[in-house]
């Protein structure tokens, strides 16, 4: 169990595969650890069916060496003081969840009670004060990021429940209409590939009434941007890459529209004041 000095929180990322922290919290991640504060990165899953060219492995166990690698480049961008993998097979995004690799589960087919107990295990060796997890939509929707809403509720859930401390549950998210109007702005002056569904984002993430914190981020965006470059076997494989379409933005662009990044206490009603950090009124 980690100790702690006066003044200085712990903050503890739940994520899907290696790359998500960089694009909806490593400016929050970077901003804690920039401020003294302690950040643990946790990833449920290996990332093997993430997309890439031969350049870095097409699938398997040596993709998901690759992204480990990433992983840990991306986390020492953003200042992170510890990486923990849990391992779980990546599930994919396609319509089909693909048999169990041997020996492993995919994180979709994980019981939920053995994967939340896993990660409440290393809120209770943190002594974490905020847990950073996905929205109830997992954001665009992927069955991992879903499963991480779910798993992240139940690890903090329990942690309160065996330990009697507070923790903040804070769900990574953005504004609909906020996303869509600056995906309208980029592409006055960018074409994105036609791959890109503008139309699918109008139902992702959440409601903007529900947004409960607004934190800044953009006094670390190198430390965001080189987390996403970290993460090089995402951006490949093509102009049709979010990250790589993300990472081709101007930079003068770029820093206005990933300057802010998004928030939901679920334990707070909507329509509450926004918050400006992740540490605000936490106990």
């Amino acid at each position: 169990m980690t100790s702690q000095t006066p003044g200085r929180r712990t903050l503890v990322a739940l994520h899907a595969h290696p790359d998500d922290e960089a694009l909806l919290t490593a400016g929050t991640m970077a901003r804690a650890a920039a401020q003294g504060h302690r950040v643990v990165l946790v990833v449920a899953t290996d990332g093997a069916l993430g997309l890439a060219d031969e350049t870095f492995g097409t699938t398997g166990d040596a993709l998901a060496s690759t992204r480990s690698r990433e992983l840990a480049a991306s986390a020492e961008a953003l200042g992170v003081a510890r990486v923990v993998e849990l391992g779980y097979a990546d599930s994919g995004s396609g319509p089909e969840l693909y048999p169990d690799p041997p020996g492993r589960t995919r994180f979709a087919r994980t019981p939920l009670t053995e994967a939340a107990d896993r990660v409440a295990a290393v809120l209770a060796e943190e002594r974490a004060d905020v847990l950073l997890t996905y929205d109830r939509n997992g954001g665009y929707g992927h069955r991992d990021h879903v499963r991480v809403h779910e798993v992240g509720a139940e690890a903090a859930r329990r942690h309160r429940e065996a330990s009697g401390l507070p923790l903040r549950v804070l769900e990574a998210t953005v504004p609909r209409d906020t996303m869509t109007r600056a995906l309208d702005l980029v592409a006055k002056v960018y074409r994105f590939p036609p791959e890109l569904d503008r139309a699918s984002f109008d139902h992702a993430y959440s409601a903007r009434a529900e947004i409960t914190h607004r934190i800044s981020v953009r006094r670390h965006i190198r430390a965001k941007r080189a987390s996403m470059r970290a993460h090089a076997s995402q951006a490949s494989g093509g102009d049709s890459r979010t990250l790589g379409a993300f990472l081709r933005i101007p930079r003068p662009l770029y820093d206005l529209v990933f300057a802010r990044e998004w928030y939901r206490d679920p334990d707070l009603p909507p329509g509450s004041t926004i918050r400006r950090d992740v540490f605000e009124d936490v106990r």
